[in-house]
């Protein structure tokens, strides 16, 4: 094992001798930030986790919108780490509900009696670290401190919600609300005239779910999204009693296939069939539950423009099918990406949604909106009066967590300035300059199926803290080099993506977000079996690539 490479202690503070009020702190109780702290219990250390809100749950906490569900089947998104919680909980649906998730999250933190180290409603406004000892020093809004050794930022790619720039947002005399920040109370819609800003994944599941209820509803569309059906379904005791006994199968699939999904790519390209076996496995797939056809198609759709476009056609023409009016379907089918390209939402009747009296659409390419008033919303052609508007605008993406917080680094070095070009970090875990920092699902890592990056890279960051523990070590930083190394094959692997050549929360882009008109590489595009690799190699190597002491 390579040994740590030294180097000299300023004599003004000892890093062994700072007096600390915790040896890690945490931000964010989602969860990443609970089994973060469950893992790190283990190695006896003193644990803080600073939460914003009244709960543990993270994005099932605050997304609680109608219709806010899984799209990964709910028993392979579950923690993995006990066999006990495994035999114990019972998912009723395969796409599991927001309540449902929650309350999940609630037995979770109960189980492992996890709140204990939890502060709620304490906002981090800023992170600053103190070269002399080595340590983090954390400020919350209501102004109360604490310092620790080491940071472990648990804030999730998507909770920073974004709302829309335009002129007299805040003059609308009836309901408004964004999606990730609904309100806690039971919104009533009967006989309400309702508007919904945006169409990608939350607002496919509001719309969908409100439309029946809703005295009329007005969709304001700007990018059409693809979307394929959900197929949900309860699960019986019979299925029930499966999944428990399937799970160490499940989830070492999980760790097999490209993206942890239960599904993964076809060996066969688009054009390695017929005509009609390429149509008939097109069929297969929009009949199956989950993200089949999109993580489990053709292994080139995703990279060839013409293997793309069999699938694009396919999905338009099944829109075509269930939407009644023409001209509606057309406004439905993207012209600007094709299938899978960005973020694939997944439905349930949707595109039956706009054959009804009740609702209508409007194309705001074609007539944009002016500004909002205290009556409802005027476009460039007429104004529409609402009770209530739903901004499902989505979110500051991936960086936009870390932009909200004032991190400073070794010599008061601003993270948002080192990464005002992008992203830049050592595995997706660390950044060089701020010791003793580490990142869950931060910019860089593998996504894919949340929890189960989630727990690998809690895993991970754990078995750096126990070689810390053991060694004896007050720094651990990533070298500029292993940075700039990481962040190039970060970039490598996206070209020839068809996804890094569309505008959406996966490149970066939020126009509703000042400077964030640019395509950057936010994300890890390589297999999760090879990002998992090259971070078990690291630390089989006794974290030499680290700059430690």
């Amino acid at each position: 094992m390579a040994a740590p490479r030294q180097e000299q202690i300023s004599p003004q503070i000892s890093p062994e001798t700072a007096v600390l009020d915790y040896d890690v702190i945490i931000i964010g109780a989602g969860l990443s930030g609970m089994y973060q702290l469950h893992r790190l219990r283990e190695l006896g250390l003193t644990v803080r986790v600073f939460e914003t809100g009244t709960d543990v749950g993270g994005t099932w906490y605050w997304n609680r919108y109608p219709g806010a569900r899984f799209d990964s089947e709910s028993y392979s998104y579950g923690y993995s780490f006990s066999k006990e919680l495994l035999q114990e909980w019972e998912w009723s649906e395969h796409f599991a509900g927001q309540p449902e998730t929650l309350r999940y999250c609630r037995y979770v933190a109960d189980k492992f009696d996890l709140r204990r180290d939890i502060a709620f409603e304490c906002r981090v406004a800023s992170a600053i670290y103190q070269d002399e000892a080595r340590s983090w020093a954390i400020t919350l809004a209501s102004g109360a401190r604490a310092t620790c050794r080491f940071l472990i930022t648990a804030i999730g790619p998507l909770s920073t919600p974004t709302l829309p720039r335009i002129e007299g947002r805040d003059s609308f005399r009836g309901q408004s609300f964004h999606t990730a920040r609904w309100p806690k109370q039971k919104v009533d819609f009967a006989g309400k005239r309702v508007a919904v800003i945006g169409t990608g994944a939350t607002g496919i599941q509001t719309i969908q779910t409100i439309a029946g209820e809703v005295g009329h509803l007005t969709v304001f569309q700007r990018t059409a999204n693809w979307a394929a059906p959900l197929h949900n379904g309860k699960i019986d005791a019979e299925t029930q009693a499966a999944i428990k006994a399937g799970y160490p199968e499940m989830f070492r699939r999980c760790q097999e296939t490209f993206a942890c999904f239960v599904h993964t790519p076809d060996p066969r390209g688009a054009f390695e069939v017929s005509d009609e076996e390429r149509e008939a496995f097109y069929e297969k797939l929009y009949g199956e539950r989950g993200f089949g056809i999109w993580q489990g198609n053709f292994r080139d759709i995703l990279i060839d423009r013409t293997a793309n476009a069999t699938i694009s056609d396919f999905v338009a023409r099944k829109i075509r099918e269930r939407v009644k009016d023409p001209a509606v379907a057309e406004m439905l089918i993207p012209k600007n990406h094709g299938f899978g390209t960005r973020r694939l939402p997944l439905e349930t009747f949707y595109y039956e949604v706009y054959n009804r009296d009740n609702v209508g659409l409007v194309d705001l390419n074609e007539t944009p909106i002016e500004r909002i008033t205290q009556e409802g919303i005027r476009t460039s052609d007429k104004d529409y009066p609402f009770d209530i508007i739903i901004y499902a605008t989505g979110f500051d993406a991936i960086t936009g967590s870390f932009d909200r917080i004032d991190f400073r680094g070794s010599s008061g070095a601003l993270l948002k300035d080192k990464w005002q070009h992008g992203p830049e970090t050592y595995l997706g875990l660390m950044v060089d300059g701020f010791p003793n920092m580490m990142m869950l699902m931060g910019p860089h890592t593998a996504l894919g199926n949340i929890p189960r990056s989630i727990e690998y890279s809690v895993d991970w960051v754990t078995g750096l803290l126990r070689f810390a523990q053991a060694k004896g070590l007050t720094l651990l930083d990533a070298t500029p080099e292993g940075t700039a190394g990481w962040t190039d094959h970060v970039k490598a692997l996206g070209v020839g993506l068809l996804s890094n050549e569309v505008n959406s929360w996966m490149t970066g882009i939020n126009t509703n977000v000042e400077g964030k008109q640019r395509r950057i590489v936010a994300r890890y595009s390589g297999s999760a079996p090879a990002y998992r690799a090259k971070c078990d190699e690291v630390a089989a190597k006794g974290y030499d690539e680290l700059r430690l002491a």
